[in-house]
């Protein structure tokens, strides 16, 4: 009989191997006995966590003659004399099984203590509380749904390998509280995004995720192939291109939460497929947009963990609007102690460069080595949330030229704990201009830039008949949950994140962890 909580039949590879080998005989045995160990469906009329929000009010002691029928995986059963308990778990939380030989005959009572941790059960009984005020089902009957073949891992040390946890999260969530917390912040923040948006006009939609070139951000694609065109293929590296296409088409206001794709490395805050939040609304610039991050960015953290306020490095961080808005050039002056912008000479900026020991190259002009100087020097140490406005306009390709400074875009990136979280601009609708950018990002191309891309016609057609005035944002969603959840690596915010080959041994290939 299993008498803990997760088990102890996981202390070795060896030991999970003759634990599988035991679980396997009693699938032979139940399916003997006539019994299907994988039935085809359970009738519950509740789960735990409803039964927590109607029952929790009872006074320990109580029995009461609601009948419900509820499933979950075991994850606790030991037995006191006459009486076991079980603990089950759903989709919604757990709850305590009761059981009583008096209740269920001394036959199905060792039939029940046959069960082993992990198995999934269906049961049917009545509500109680016990005397130590625990809301439990008094259990009346039961039946196996799914027979568990592989032990759950050991309760004091769950899965402690990183990158296990990651490969096999369908273990993780069962074991791990902090990675059901985690999920659950996230699942909550992408209801409070569409939630925010659909209450202030605006219409979700899909765009495509296979492309004939790449657009709409500066980064490398994967390539695929269409084999009935016989044509090469990319997979999506922004949404961008596409919503705004719709803002063409006469939409005020649109949205796409969707997967992004770009072919770079793994680290703590790089997963090559990840979820951006991408909007557009006709009419306005970059100071709504301003306006409209901070607004559901503090939307977003009251509905995920109820506050505003998040833990930061272990000191607290306030949300609320209204954040500090800094120029790029000011927060170099306030960070680096140099004054720079794109009207100064190259040999100028190189200089600087020099001086701050930041790398370049020979091709890059005055407003490209601003920004490197920038986030060498600066944006790590910029701890937020702050918009960080008014980039060059040889980094920006598809923002509006600043309505001050021809040289400098209407573009901000939010900042928090010196990382980027969002970008946003007014958005370049001059399809000429649009075109001199596409065709120096071209040029950049042919150079050998792997992350500069060409001159997307269709995109300039579109603009041609008319984008209006527009203000756009996009959101790294990972980051934002990563923010709220409180934790440091991308992975623990994807359920299922790109990770390096398994070994035949079981182990990654090299190092997966985060």
């Amino acid at each position: 009989m299993s008498e803990d909580l997760l088990g102890s039949g996981a202390a070795s590879e060896a030991g999970a191997h003759d634990e599988r080998t035991r679980r396997l005989e009693k699938v032979e045995a139940l399916r003997a006995a006539g019994i299907d160990p994988y039935p085809v469906r359970f009738d519950r009329t509740t789960d735990a966590g409803a039964l927590r929000a109607r029952f929790g009010h009872l006074e320990p002691g109580t029995e009461t003659d609601e009948e419900v029928a509820i499933a979950g995986r075991v994850l606790l059963l030991r037995r006191q004399g006459r009486l076991s308990f079980a603990t089950i778990r759903d989709g919604s939380g757990a709850i305590q099984l009761f059981v009583s030989e008096g209740e269920i005959g001394a036959e199905r009572h060792t039939e029940f203590d046959g069960f082993d941790l992990g198995d999934w059960i269906g049961v049917e009984g009545t509500v109680m509380t016990t005397r130590k005020g625990e809301l439990s089902i008094k259990v009346r009957g039961f039946r196996l749904l799914a027979k568990a073949l592989r032990p759950l891992p050991d309760k004091w040390h769950g899965l402690s390998d990183t990158d296990t946890r990651f490969r096999q999260r369908y273990v993780d969530l069962v074991v791990n509280e902090d990675a059901r917390r985690v999920f659950a912040v996230r699942f909550a923040v992408l209801a409070a995004i569409r939630e925010y948006l659909a209450g202030r006009g605006f219409v979700e939609v899909e765009t495509p995720v296979l492309h004939d070139q790449a657009g709409g951000a500066a980064a490398r694609p994967f390539l695929t192939h269409h084999n009935a065109l016989d044509m090469d293929l990319v997979l999506r590296i922004a949404l961008e291109l596409h919503l705004k296409r719709l803002i063409v088409a006469g939409f005020d206001r649109v949205f796409e939460i969707g997967r992004v794709f770009r072919n770079e490395g793994l680290s703590t805050r790089h997963n090559p497929e990840f979820t951006m939040l991408e909007l557009y609304e006709a009419f306005v610039d970059y100071g709504e947009m301003m306006t409209l991050t901070e607004e559901l960015v503090a939307h977003c953290a009251r509905t995920a963990t109820g506050s505003t306020v998040v833990d930061l490095d272990g000191a607290p961080l306030e949300l609320a609007p209204p954040w500090r808005r800094l120029t790029l050039r000011d927060a170099i002056r306030e960070h680096a102690g140099v004054d720079v912008h794109p009207s100064m000479p190259v040999a100028d900026v190189r200089a600087l460069c020099d001086r701050l020991d930041v790398p370049y190259e020979a091709s890059w002009g005055s407003g490209k080595l601003m920004l490197e100087i920038y986030e060498k020097t600066t944006e790590h140490r910029v701890r937020g949330p702050v918009f960080i406005l008014d980039y060059p306009r040889e980094v920006s390709p598809l923002a509006r030229v600043h309505r001050d400074d021809p040289l400098l875009t209407e573009r901000f990136e939010v900042i928090i704990g010196g990382r980027e979280l969002a970008n946003a601009f007014s958005e370049l609708n001059d399809p000429i201009d649009q075109r001199e950018r596409f065709e120096a990002q071209a040029g950049l191309a042919a150079a050998g830039d792997e992350e500069a891309h060409g001159v997307d016609e269709d995109y300039l057609r579109a603009m041609e008949y008319g984008l209006p005035p527009t203000g756009g944002l996009g959101i790294g969603v990972d980051r934002l949950v990563m923010l709220l959840a409180g934790v440091s690596s991308i992975r623990e915010v994807i359920l299922f994140p790109q990770l390096r080959p398994e070994s035949p041994s079981g182990g990654a290939d090299g190092d997966g962890g985060a």
